[in-house]
Order: structure tokens, then C-alpha cells, then sequence
């Protein structure tokens, strides 16, 4: 890749945005340049970062995923239970991170195997996850499941579940130097994906199934296997975000990430994947995210209301795509130009 190429892709603009927004915020607010600052800041949308980063995978295949925030609090109630029944935490982790992979898996299985829209299916589990995990306690106890030393489960069922162990609230309030745990999992994670979606037969079958299905058949592809890859790695993302979520506010909770589903998708949609397929990187997700992310936070801490931050990032990201949607077509019609030219000449 040459640097013209590099200084014009999407992902470049947004980096020289989140350059421009960090140096406006610290002229108004000098605090926030403070490094340290912007990077323990990363704690309040790391969730939102963890969710997106895989969702690209699921968006470039034409697909989507809207059940990433009730698998947050299914993992989330799933892990306190765990936990309260006598279970260490770190196994009852396991165990939270396995129903989530599951949730995946069924979103998965039934994108792959029918020819239901993706929104329709992951609407239904939407619901479905969300109520699974608000009733999961009183279910837990109608099966005869009793917590360690209580008289049953039923109790945490709206209330969340507090007194986690302090080694499971240091994966968010631990640091290595100054970066918080979280931010480092991001960034491993994103290379991760970045190097399955780039490197890899997985996600050059991503790319194709977005570009055209069909013809992805009929080239060999095992569709079926990659679209349950993509919607597994999404509910990961979802899982990471449930686990983040709960260390951070020192509960567990079946609603936790409830609202976290449009700044997912935005994130995700500004970071460059085109909701029809067949484009988008991890890197654009990642700078998106934290363009936006630090957006919030600095707007928050000059004392701009959140309603007036959502119409700030509503507006962001209609500029940002009105600027790459014109800069397609003045490209298209710098290549036209050339090509009569060129046959001009002949």
C-alpha cells in the first residue's frame, strides 16, 4: 500500500478527526490532554469498542446484529449467579463467556440456514436474550437451584448482584503503566480481527459473501460455516463488553448495555462498513469508536448535556458520511474523465 493510497482512505480522515477533536477539546479544556486522562476515559465506552470491532465482520457480509446488547446482560447475570452459587469467579467466567458463544451460535445457525433477514432474526433474539436473562433467576429457582448461603435467586432478579471478588474488579480498575486493562484487551483484540479479516481465507470469504452471495456459492465458499464464524465472533464481542461492563460497575445486572446499541452501529457505520456489504476495516471501527467516545467524554466534562452530545453525534455522522459519499462520486468522476481522455488520445 502507497502513502497516496494510505492519504486517502476513509481510515486517515478519521485519524486526522480525532487528531483535530482532541486539540479543539484540550484548547477549551487543557485537562483533557492530559494522557492519562484520555486513556482511563476509554473505560466508559470500552464496552461499546469490544461490541463494534467484530460487528464490522458481521456488517461487511450484509448482515447485522442487534442482539449484542442483551447477550451484555446475559453474560453479565450469568457470571453473578455462577459466582453467588459457590462457583469460583473466574470458572463462573467461563461459564459466561460459553452461554454467550452459544447466543452467537443460534444467531448463527438461523442467519446461515434460512433466508429470514438478519435484523428479523437478531430482533427475535434481542428480546429473547434479554428476557432469558431477567427471568434467569427465578427459572434458577424453579429448577431447585439454590445460591451458597441464600434462600434462593429470585432476589437478584431486578436488584443485580454486588460484592464481586476484588480480583474480578481489577481486570477494569488495573493498569499496565497508564493504560487500563481494557483499553490493551481492545487493541489485542482488534489486531486479532484485523488479521482475520485481512489475512485470512475467513474473512476474504466475509468480504465476497457481502460483494455477492450467490456467486460466493458457486466459488466453493462454505457460507454457512464463515456467516456462523462472523456471528460467533460478534457475540465474543458482546461477551468481552458484558464482562467490561460488570468489573467496571461492580455488578452484575440483566440489563447492563441496555442502551448501547446505537452507538455500536454508529460506531461501526462511521468507521467506513457499508450497511449493504462488502466494505469496511477494523481499523476505520476503531477510530471511530474512540472518535467518538472522546467526543463524549469531552463535551461531558465542558458541561454539554447528553441530549445535546446526541444531537452533536447525530450530526457527526451525517457530515462524515455526506463527505465519503461525495468523495466517491468526485472519484468516479475523476476516473471517468481519465478513461475519455485516454480515449481521446487513442
Amino acid at each position: 500500500m502507497n502513502l497516496k493510497h494510505v492519504f486517502r482512505s476513509w481510515e486517515f480522515a478519521l485519524f486526522v478527526l480525532l487528531v483535530a477533536e482532541i486539540a479543539v477539546l484540550g484548547v477549551i479544556n487543557p485537562t483533557f490532554l492530559n494522557i492519562e486522562n484520555l486513556l482511563y476515559s476509554t473505560l466508559d465506552f470500552s464496552h461499546i469498542l469490544f461490541a463494534a470491532l467484530p460487528l464490522t465482520m458481521v456488517i461487511i457480509t450484509a448482515g447485522i446484529d442487534i442482539s449484542g446488547v442483551s447477550i451484555m446482560g446475559l453474560t453479565s447475570i450469568t457470571l453473578g449467579l455462577v459466582w453467588v452459587a459457590g462457583v469460583n469467579i473466574f470458572v463462573a467466567m467461563a461459564i459466561a463467556i460459553l452461554i454467550g458463544l452459544l447466543a452467537g451460535l443460534f444467531n448463527g445457525f438461523f442467519v446461515a440456514n434460512t433466508d429470514v433477514n438478519p435484523l428479523v432474526i437478531t430482533l427475535g433474539t434481542l428480546f429473547m436474550f434479554a428476557g432469558l436473562a431477567q427471568g434467569m433467576p427465578a427459572l434458577l429457582d424453579l429448577l431447585g437451584f439454590k445460591a451458597y448461603g441464600s434462600g434462593g435467586l429470585a432476589a437478584y432478579q431486578y436488584e443485580g448482584i454486588t460484592g464481586l471478588p476484588d480480583s474480578f474488579i481489577h481486570l477494569t480498575d488495573g493498569s499496565l503503566w497508564i493504560i487500563p486493562y481494557p483499553f490493551i484487551a481492545i487493541l489485542i483484540f482488534a489486531a486479532i480481527l484485523s488479521l482475520l479479516l485481512h489475512k485470512t481465507r475467513f474473512g476474504r470469504a466475509l468480504y465476497l459473501i457481502g460483494v455477492n452471495p450467490k456467486a460466493t456459492i458457486y466459488s466453493g465458499v462454505p457460507i454457512k460455516k464463515v456467516l456462523i464464524g462472523a456471528y460467533l465472533l460478534s457475540a465474543l464481542g458482546a461477551v468481552l463488553a458484558g464482562i467490561t461492563l460488570t468489573s467496571y460497575f461492580t455488578s452484575a445486572r440483566a440489563d447492563l448495555g441496555g442502551d448501547a446499541l446505537l452507538p455500536i452501529i454508529t460506531t461501526v457505520v462511521l468507521g467506513g462498513a457499508d450497511i449493504l456489504g462488502g466494505s469496511g476495516t477494523i481499523l476505520g471501527t476503531l477510530l471511530a469508536g474512540l472518535l467518538l467516545g472522546f467526543l463524549r467524554q469531552g463535551l461531558l466534562a465542558i458541561g454539554v448535556t447528553n441530549d445535546l452530545i446526541q444531537v452533536v453525534t447525530g450530526a457527526l455522522l451525517i457530515l462524515a458520511m455526506a463527505t465519503k459519499r461525495l468523495a466517491a462520486v468526485y472519484g468516479e468522476f475523476r476516473l471517468n474523465r481519465r478513461t475519455l481522455s485516454s480515449k481521446e488520445r487513442g
